[in-house]
Parts: C-alpha cells; sequence; structure tokens
C-alpha cells in the first residue's frame, strides 16, 4: 500500500515540475470567425394554415421554435398578433436553440405568429405563421350527431374526436364542400368508435361520393360484429348492424345496403337506380336510412331502393364504425378499401325522410347558382334541380338519351311522359329559361315548358287557360318545326311567334339552345343566342300556376294536343329575372 502512495506523489512531483520548466504547450487565444450570416428562423408548430378544432372558447396552444446561427444567437423575442409574449436570452447552445413558450389565450379566429431573432452582431430574421381557431361546429341538421369535413384532417367535428387512420388514408385535394375531401388509398380506411353515434332504433348517413372503380368491390361505411371462428380475412357476420357497399354491375358500380336486425340480414338492393357511372367523375350524394320498419337507399336524392326491415336493426357488438373500407367486419366478400373520394359525411340517429335528404343536398350543394337562378336541371341520371336538390316528378315512363350536349347523360322524352316541378320559389314580375334541345319531330306537335293554370270547367284532355302563366311549344311548319312562346298577363294572352325565324329543321340532327325572356314590358324567344321574335307584353301574372312541366304541355295546356315531347333536353336553366341577350350567349 506504501509503495502504491510513493509512486503517486513522485508522479504529481515530476507533473509540476514539467509545468513550470515550459515543458506544456501553453493556451493560444484564436480569434472569432466574422459573423456573415443572419440567425435562421423556423417556426416548428403551429404550421402555417393550421386550423384548431376544439369546442371550447379560449384554449392554449405551445409555439415551438428552431434558431440557428453561423456565431451566436443573442436574443429572440415571440409575438402573437402583434403582442410580445415573451424573450429568451440565455441558451445552452448559442448557435442552435430550440424551445417553445405557451400562449394561453387563443380564441376563435386568425392569429398571427411572429418569432424575431438578432444575433450579437445585430442582425434580426423574422418568421411568422397564420393560424385559426375554428368556432366550435354546431350541427347543421336536426339529430345530427357526427360530422367529418375532411378538410386537411379526420376529426369528427361534434365530439372533436380524432379518427384512429389504418393504413395510409389521403386527401383529394379538391372538395364539394369546404377545402378538402377523403381520398382512399390501398389498404387504408378510418375506424371511429360507436360509443360517439347515439345508435339507435333509427339511424342515416349522408355524404358527397366520387367513385373510384378500382377495386372493384369496396366497402362505404360498416357498423357490424366480429364473426366469431372466422379468420380475420374472411369476417361476414351480417345478423347485426349494417354494410353500405359497392360492387361491379357491367362497368357500373351499384350501392347496396345491408342491416341485420339480431338473428337475420335483409338485402336493399336497388338494381339498376343503385349504380354509378365511374366515367362521369361526378360528385354523387349518396344517403341511407334505417328505421324500425325499412331502410332506403338514395342516389342524390332519388330512393333507389326500399326494403321492409322485421325487428329493426340490432347493434350488438357494433362497437366500430368503418369508412371507407369493409375491413375489419365486413372482408369476407373482399369489401375492402375504397380508393374513392368521400366528402361531407354525417350521421344522424334519425331516419331521415326523402325531403331531409333533399334539403342536405341543397344545403351542402357543390353547385354554385347565378345570381337569379332558380333552377338547373343536368340531367346527369337523375332529374334533381341541384339548386336546390328537390327531385321533379316523373309522369309515365321518362327516360335518359345515353348521350349529352353536356355532362354524362340528358332527358329523353317518352310516349304519355314528362316532368312536373312545384313552382316554389321559381316566379316572379321576370322570368327566364335557357336550355339545349335536340329535336324529334314525331309528334309534329309537343309541349316543352309549361307554368299554366288549370282551365276549370274543361275536360282533362281539354286544358287550354292561356290568361295566366307562359307556354312554350313547337309545331309543324312545312316540315321544319316552330317554336313559340304564349304569356298571360291576367286578363289576356300575348302571342310571341317568330315564323320561320323560329324554325328547326329536325332532319339536320343538332343540338339547338332555346331560351326565351319574360319582363314586364316585354317577351322575348331566342335560337342559338339570337332574337327571333320580340312582343310588347304588360307583364305575366302566375295566379294559379302551381305546377312546371318539362316536355309536355300536360296536364294544363293539352287542348290542342301540345303533349309529350319525344326530343331530347339538356341542361335546363330557370331564372326569376330575365337575362340579357349576352348573357343568354354566355350560357350557351
Amino acid at each position: 500500500m506504501k509503495t502504491k502512495i510513493s509512486i503517486i506523489i513522485s508522479f504529481c512531483v515530476l507533473f509540476f515540475l514539467a509545468c513550470t520548466n515550459d515543458n506544456i504547450d501553453p493556451i493560444t487565444a484564436v480569434s472569432p470567425n466574422a459573423d456573415e450570416t443572419a440567425p435562421v428562423v423556423k417556426i416548428i408548430f403551429p404550421a402555417d394554415g393550421f386550423k384548431l378544432k376544439v369546442n371550447e372558447k379560449v384554449v392554449p396552444i405551445d409555439i415551438k421554435f428552431e434558431v440557428t446561427d453561423d456565431i451566436e444567437v443573442g436574443n429572440i423575442a415571440v409575438k402573437v398578433n402583434n403582442t410580445q409574449i415573451g424573450t429568451f436570452s440565455n441558451f445552452k447552445d448559442y448557435r442552435k436553440v430550440i424551445d417553445e413558450i405557451t400562449f394561453d389565450n387563443v380564441t376563435t379566429g386568425v392569429h398571427v405568429v411572429e418569432v424575431v431573432a438578432t444575433d450579437l452582431d445585430g442582425k434580426t430574421t423574422t418568421s411568422s405563421v397564420t393560424f385559426e381557431k375554428e368556432p366550435p361546429y354546431v350541427p347543421l341538421f336536426p339529430n345530427e350527431v357526427a360530422f367529418w369535413a375532411f378538410d386537411g384532417d379526420y376529426t369528427e367535428l361534434i365530439s372533436v374526436t380524432p379518427t384512429p387512420q389504418i393504413g395510409t388514408p389521403g386527401f383529394a385535394g379538391e372538395a364539394v364542400v369546404g377545402t378538402n375531401a377523403y381520398a382512399g388509398a390501398e389498404n387504408s380506411y378510418l375506424s371511429f368508435p360507436t360509443s360517439n353515434l347515439s345508435l339507435g332504433s333509427e339511424f342515416s348517413a349522408s355524404f358527397w361520393y366520387k367513385v373510384n372503380a378500382t377495386p372493384d368491390r369496396a366497402g362505404l361505411l360498416v357498423v357490424g360484429p366480429v364473426d366469431e371462428g372466422k379468420a380475420d380475412d374472411s369476417q361476414n357476420n351480417r345478423k347485426n348492424g349494417f354494410r353500405l357497399f359497392r360492387e361491379n354491375a357491367g362497368g357500373k358500380q351499384r350501392i347496396k345496403l345491408n342491416v341485420g336486425n339480431g338473428t337475420r340480414d335483409t338485402w336493399v338492393d336497388g338494381g339498376a337506380a343503385a349504380d354509378i357511372d365511374p366515367n362521369s367523375n361526378d360528385w354523387v350524394h349518396i344517403s341511407f336510412t334505417i328505421s324500425a320498419t325499412e331502410a332506403n337507399v338514395y342516389i342524390n336524392g332519388n330512393l333507389a331502393k326500399q326494403s321492409t326491415l322485421t325487428g329493426g336493426v340490432d347493434w350488438t357488438g357494433c362497437d366500430i364504425l368503418s369508412i371507407m373500407s369493409g375491413e375489419p367486419r365486413f372482408n369476407g366478400w373482399n369489401h375492402k378499401y375504397d380508393g374513392s373520394y368521400m366528402d361531407d359525411l354525417r350521421i344522424f340517429n334519425k331516419a331521415l325522410t326523402r325531403a331531409e335528404v333533399q334539403n342536405i343536398i341543397g344545403v351542402t350543394n357543390p353547385y354554385k347558382p347565378a345570381d337569379g337562378e332558380t333552377l338547373y336541371m343536368p340531367f346527369n341520371d337523375n332529374y334533381s334541380n341541384i339548386v336546390t336538390g328537390a327531385l321533379a316528378t316523373e309522369v309515365g315512363t321518362p327516360t335518359f338519351a345515353g348521350e349529352a350536349k353536356k355532362g354524362s347523360n340528358a332527358y329523353a322524352g317518352a310516349v304519355g311522359s314528362y316532368l312536373t316541378m312545384p313552382t316554389d320559389g321559381l316566379q316572379g314580375e321576370s322570368f327566364t329559361a335557357t336550355m339545349w334541345h335536340k329535336l324529334n319531330a314525331t309528334p309534329d306537335r309537343a309541349g316543352v315548358l309549361v307554368m299554366g293554370p288549370v282551365d276549370d270547367g274543361k275536360a282533362a284532355d281539354k286544358q287550354n287557360n292561356r290568361k295566366f302563366g307562359f307556354r312554350f311549344f313547337r309545331e309543324n311548319a312545312g316540315g321544319n318545326q316552330r317554336f313559340k312562346l304564349n304569356v298571360g298577363n291576367g286578363t289576356a294572352d300575348t302571342w310571341v311567334d317568330g315564323g320561320t325565324a323560329a324554325d328547326v329543321d329536325p332532319t339536320a340532327n343538332e343540338w339547338v339552345h332555346l331560351a326565351f325572356t319574360i319582363s314586364p314590358t316585354k317577351a322575348i324567344v331566342y335560337i342559338n343566342g339570337e332574337i327571333v321574335k320580340e312582343s310588347d307584353i304588360t307583364g305575366v301574372d302566375f295566379t294559379g300556376c302551381d305546377i312546371l312541366s318539362i316536355m309536355s304541355g300536360s296536364p294544363r295546356f293539352n287542348g290542342w294536343n301540345h303533349n309529350e315531347d319525344l326530343s331530347f333536353l339538356d341542361e335546363l336553366h330557370l331564372f326569376n329575372k330575365a337575362l340579357t341577350q349576352q348573357e343568354i350567349k354566355d350560357i350557351m
């Protein structure tokens, strides 16, 4: 032990002597590099454009930032809405600073965060981002219990609950409502606990959908139980909950619903009425309802199928909602991920009526009507006024043309068939109608658009009261078809007959643009944007004119045999104002 101590003492003495005899290098002063660049500032959180979705009126937020400098950071100031909320000047690493500060007064609205960094040489850099605290979501519709806007995140906005993601779902970069929509991806979907859905004896779901037909079958919305004893990829217990899905049907995609009452399942399969054409690239509105007695599927507000239910729906074991996949509870028939787009998904704890479905379509409608526009019917496989979402009533069996001037389809007349719409909201002291029309001269006279009253005392096939409303129709004129307008002011009618200038050759087989306007002083008929006749009038009186007939004079103007028109009709627009000639040409 004494030997070890002696060795240590000897070593220390030798080291001291070496130091005093200048046998080690002295410390040499080094001049610092020139401070050449300003600090670099990066705001880590919040990101620019971030939207904060919470139900509280005032919340805190942690502002995180990074500042680097080539020599040394001097100080950092953080501002919110141009008010300084904190400064930093003592740093463990003076060249790279990563820090955060809490701002505890985030109110609803847009906020600007600034981080200002200054180095020892006085050079300053400012970085800023803008974020928004959105107002708490208030349900737009009665009995709405869940809502996904898909505007860049998957938050359910009523409970403000983030929705778990399986795989890597994405966003579409387009939307029907808002700024974005869900985009399906391979082996990806969303899974949401049903404890937040208030599951009861009635249930409805509503959403906008743009179909991608690959894969050619998929789940859309599924609430179902585990299929005990089956493999994870063979799940198919249909005795409880529901399954909304799609399948290939001759190149189209057919939307189907299956509902379980606890002991057995019921199919809600509308056949061709539930088909969507994937080539149209259109957003389509899909909804379904479940009550104690029936289940309905609607496509663009049209009832595609209604099925009777016995015992309603049973939710036993149904603990998750799968969004845009049949996984994990309904994959036995390969109804897995959906690569389509979905937007504006809403869940209700009641069975919506058809009128309520149409109201949702009207409120969330992607179509933005022009000033004074009251009706727009593109006839893309349905008879909906997409300004309001209301559907025309079908009389007889009208059909579709299989071609269009614009879009995916057009109206095609059929014997004894036409459409009617209630006139609520369509009338005013002025009126305009524009449309594309491809003529079929058989029959050789027909009504095109009629808004007139009942001719009291006359038989149902002899109606001809022309003192109110209007009648736009066509008649044979030496082999051509002449388009005429008749307007009633309450006491008398005025004819707007352009003679040969208003003739169309049926053998040309061409789409022709037709329009007419009614003001308090003038009624004008246009063909292909040109005036073919202008008549002075003393206004129009719509007393008793409660329905609009489309592609027939029936039931209010058939006394001269102006019944159904077997021609094609597309792009029908109505306005409660008299458009100018240039505005009509712009629509063309």
